[in-house]
């Protein structure tokens, strides 16, 4: 397996759509503000976060349950930015929609500006000819409000490519999580 650099990332998306859309270099600003950087880099893609975010709350004192999520356990906010209140964490989106080759496993990684402010970001592996929107998990480790900001860079993945191709794909296994299109909760 060997890690894929900023030229098979640009030809596998823009000759395959692995990534759409795609940025093929890094942005920094947005006119004259400057941004948490997205787009291809040397090894990788930073990813950016959508709009869209679903804030872990316990006003209504629900059990956080893997196999009977309740979604009264979210506040739904559409915003430039989403506030993490201390200890807390929510979900989001990417902008990106990928398409994972068969011989591909990706992986993500939080950027270290989140990183160095108590901000942790989680995201599964995605699978050989998984598909779909990524949903991201912001973890708020700090006893502070902290702040995720939309259509900024949040994470980079990382694309790993086997010398063979993989007896069973996640599209054949029929995954559940598979064209997931907005902030996906948890399915058994």
């Amino acid at each position: 397996m060997s890690i894929k650099s900023d030229r098979w990332i640009r030809k596998m998306a823009e000759e395959q759509g692995m990534i759409e859309p795609y940025e093929a270099s890094q942005v920094r600003y947005s006119g004259s503000e400057r941004v948490i950087s997205y787009g291809v880099s040397s090894y990788g893609y930073d990813v950016r976060c959508a709009d869209e975010f679903k804030i872990f709350t316990n006003i209504h004192s629900k059990t956080v349950d893997p196999k009977n999520f309740d979604n009264d356990a979210f506040v739904d906010i559409v915003g430039k930015h989403c506030v993490i209140p201390p200890n807390s964490f929510a979900l989001a989106r990417t902008v990106e929609y990928f398409r994972i080759p068969r011989s591909v496993l990706t992986i993500c990684l939080g950027k270290s500006t989140y990183a160095r402010c108590g901000i942790i970001v989680n995201v599964t592996p995605l699978e050989p000819e998984w598909e779909g929107h990524v949903t991201l998990e912001f973890s708020n480790t700090t006893n502070l409000p902290a702040k995720i900001y939309a259509n900024e860079g949040v994470a980079q993945m990382l694309f790993f490519e086997s010398d063979q191709v993989c007896e069973t794909s996640y599209a054949d296994r029929g995954g559940k999580y598979q064209g997931q299109t907005g902030v996906t909760l948890p399915k058994t």
